[in-house]
């Protein structure tokens, strides 16, 4: 275990992908041998330890270099249950050392030109920069701020290129006008409602038509979910296509998991053309989650909250992320997912401030059965003064049974159901369906006049048919409701 980095190297160093100068390879030799043995280092050759608490990113299994996934627990990694999730370190050090705020710049991606070279090289030509006496002078002055100034005027640049220029700053849309209906909604004030339509297994796409035409008389937007739990399904650019050739309108929804900087890029200027405006930017569930065999532990490329960094800039200033203009620009509502309950409040908040600075402009949360706890999840983004800047939609899953309860409970990374609720479940036997309904109604009813609460996403988890009878019944119909006009023709086939 690596002196300083409270896990374990997840894998080998990287190696360079050119021949380096002997000079730099004895330097970069050197790096390793201090760095491995204190930080576990893969000579990533793209060190973020200043601004992550002097604990290495890189060990976390996904790759994640901004922050926590909605798994992050106290306990243990959710892929690696015999190390700690390093995330979680990293914040609780922080908090300890008083760096929280450190946290909340928006770090790049690996430049994978720069994996397996050396770091030190870099800081030195940038001191000679500054000025050698004038570096010297500045670090052992008696003034804090002094030192920090000049501290950061060596590594910003090392850490923040000119391709990326992260900050921690809040970047509000540079558009006026809502470019969604949701977006429209949420701006005018409207509670809304959202919900989950399961993409298909197969080509088959009459029984996803249905459940659209189902759900979109009674909700603002219609998500469709990107692979969830590591399983392959119908594309969510796909269903969003179909949702709008049906008259919904969609939230697409995009898992970096499964995405490179290129990727993303592409599909985004391909789904704004289709005429796609909402989209949500996940980190996407682990390889673990899903069907053997396993794949690639490492699977980021770029995370969730780089994700939202590229589309952005992309929205908002034209231009692609190797710095191409844009002549006509993408329009697109961006949301991201929040996590209440994956760790503690505090912690959670920064990651979602994060986000928000990144440029999300609207959440939809795991799964909440505790409206206590999320109400101090809530006072937690009120203390940084960021409800004004997003809106929240609260996630909300009628419970069938007790062991789908149980699962939720026990296998789902970010979600608690307290216990008063599994033993509802258990005593109402074979009426739980019917009780779990009720349940999804009573926390509706708790959730909706909580402060920075603007509307609920219903993730039914393959049951849409009940989508209708719990917003009609928590008294949630959109001002535009009209009942749906039962059509014969496609009820019969």
């Amino acid at each position: 275990m690596p002196l300083f980095t409270p896990g374990r190297r997840w894998q080998p160093p990287y190696y360079p992908f050119k021949r380096e100068p002997f000079g730099r390879r004895m330097l970069a030799r050197v790096e390793r041998w201090v760095k491995g043995p204190l930080w576990g280092c893969r000579m990533c050759g793209n060190c973020l330890l200043q601004e992550t608490a002097f604990i290495c990113p890189m060990q976390c299994p996904k790759g994640a270099r901004n922050g926590p996934c909605g798994g992050s627990t106290s306990e243990y990694c959710y892929v690696d249950h015999t190390r700690p999730c390093i995330w979680y370190e990293i914040y609780e050090r922080a908090h300890k050392m008083g760096r929280e705020e450190m946290l909340l710049e928006v770090l790049p991606p690996l430049d994978w030109d720069l994996v397996g070279t050396e770091t030190w090289a870099g800081v030195v030509k940038r001191v000679r920069e500054v000025g050698v006496s004038q570096f010297s002078r500045a670090m052992v002055s008696r003034h804090p701020g002094k030192r920090a100034k000049m501290w950061d005027s060596v590594f910003r640049t090392i850490r923040q290129p000119l391709w990326w220029e992260g900050d921690a700053e809040y970047h509000p849309p540079a558009y006026s006008k809502p470019v969604s209906q949701l977006e429209q909604r949420l701006h005018d004030g409207e509670f809304v409602v959202t919900a989950e339509v399961a993409p298909p297994l197969s080509t088959a796409t009459g029984k996803l038509c249905r459940n659209v035409d189902m759900v979109k008389p009674y909700v603002a937007a219609v998500n469709f979910t990107d692979n969830p739990s590591a399983t392959p399904r119908m594309s969510s650019l796909a269903c969003s296509v179909m949702a709008i050739q049906n008259g919904a309108e969609p939230v697409m929804q995009i898992a970096a998991r499964d995405r490179t900087r290129m990727g993303l890029q592409s599909e985004v200027i391909g789904a704004s053309t289709l005429g796609v405006r909402n989209i949500l930017c996940l980190s996407g569930d682990h390889a673990r989650m899903g069907p053997p065999p396993l794949g690639r532990s490492d699977v980021i490329d770029i995370d969730s909250i780089q994700m939202l960094w590229i589309l952005r800039r992309m929205r908002d200033e034209g231009r692609y992320l190797d710095g191409r203009e844009i002549k006509n620009p993408p329009q697109y509502f961006l949301g991201a997912a929040a996590a209440p309950f994956a760790s503690r409040p505090e912690f959670q908040a920064i990651r979602e401030h994060k986000k928000i600075n990144a440029g999300a402009q609207f959440f939809q949360t795991n799964l909440v059965y505790d409206p206590d706890g999320l109400e101090i999840w809530l006072n937690e983004l009120a203390k940084r003064n960021i409800l004004d800047k997003i809106y929240i939609l609260i996630g909300i899953t009628p419970l069938k049974t007790l062991k789908m309860a149980q699962y939720m409970h026990h296998d789902v990374p970010g979600v608690f159901i307290p216990e008063k609720i599994l033993k509802r479940l258990e005593a109402a036997g074979d009426g739980a369906q019917e009780e779990g309904v009720a349940i999804a109604l009573e926390l509706i009813e708790a959730i909706r006049n909580k402060q920075g609460v603007n509307g609920i996403h219903i993730m039914a988890v393959g049951w849409e048919e009940i989508v209708p009878r719990i917003v009609t019944e928590a008294g949630l119909l959109p001002k535009d409701f009209s009942p749906p006009v039962q059509d014969t023709q496609k009820t019969a086939a």
